[in-house]
């Protein structure tokens, strides 16, 4: 009995076996080999050679890696929670089941399944001085023309409407997924008792949905942390990098000075960053949630 319940498991392991095996070969060997290319002085074109900690200390001593690391982390502050809060608003307003909500989910959702070098492009139209749209609109405002693109300060903030333009669908979708699932039986008892729509937002549907709200805020977490296409796209990292990320610096470091290495060990650094952001959002929230159960 007992060796055909152990031949029963390892016939049900084989039906995971592919996906093991693609798991490693795209997650698991990747992440190990980067962590030992971190530790060697190596190019493209030769072995390299081992020299410990050497590439940490240089990326933490590179001015343009910190400046790039905070470009990002000041993308993620403000993108993150601005994805949340316009994807929940979303949600809530088009909870309903007709044909008009219907056709705005799906317009909203439209952006996302869009690449993002179309999306760069619609928004590259929006923001490019002269002809561009804004352009245009602050010309028969009687307003003076902003370079979004290529003035320091506004650069930053013009990658930033693009993604969350083109990220907000996915948050939407989940929390409308979400939505659904809460019992109508709270709704209608909360009707009964004539409770106002932010007793309800507050005291029963956000409780409901906090597992979501905390899935959502680390997915968002994760993605923004490695945004690299729109800046290079609409910006390409300026002016003077104060739009340029760090998967940016990660790819400029690797294949255009080839100093691999050291893009290894910055690539490290940003895994370290997205692992501890998601950690603590998880924690934090978890902890919400057990004190308002």
């Amino acid at each position: 009995m007992a060796e055909s319940y152990r031949r029963s498991q390892w016939s049900n392991g084989l039906f995971i076996l592919p996906y093991l095996l693609v798991f490693i070969a795209l997650l698991v060997f990747p992440l190990f080999w980067g962590m030992w290319l971190s530790l060697h002085k190596v190019d493209l074109f030769g072995p390299g050679r081992f020299v410990g900690l050497t590439n940490y200390i240089r990326v933490a001593g590179d001015a343009v890696f910190l400046q790039a690391l905070r470009n990002t982390i000041l993308f993620v502050v403000v993108s993150v929670p601005t994805l949340v809060a316009l994807g929940l608003f979303l949600a809530l307003a088009l909870n309903r089941t007709t044909r008009t909500t219907s056709f705005f989910r799906g317009l909203f959702f439209s952006s996302s399944v869009l690449s993002v070098t179309i999306v760069t492009l619609i928004w590259r139209f929006v923001f490019i001085p002269g002809d561009g749209l804004l352009s245009v609109l602050f010309t028969q405002a009687g307003i003076d023309q902003i370079n979004f693109i290529s003035t320091k300060g506004w650069s930053l903030f013009a990658v930033g409407v693009a993604t969350v333009w083109w990220c907000v669908g996915l948050p939407m979708m989940l929390f409308l997924a979400a939505l659904q699932q809460v019992p109508q039986d709270l709704y209608e008892a909360a009707a009964l008792d004539n409770a106002s729509p932010w007793r309800v937002l507050t005291r029963i549907t956000l409780p409901s949905i906090a597992r979501t709200i905390m899935l959502v805020t680390i997915i968002q977490i994760v993605f923004q942390f490695q945004l690299f296409g729109q800046a290079q796209l609409m910006t390409n990292g300026g002016p003077n990098g104060s739009s340029r990320p760090l998967v940016m610096y990660i790819y400029e470091v690797g294949f255009v000075r080839w100093d691999v290495g050291r893009a290894a060990a910055a690539s490290q650094y940003l895994f370290l960053i997205i692992l501890v952001a998601a950690m603590a959002q998880y924690v934090v929230s978890s902890r919400k949630t057990e004190d308002g159960a």
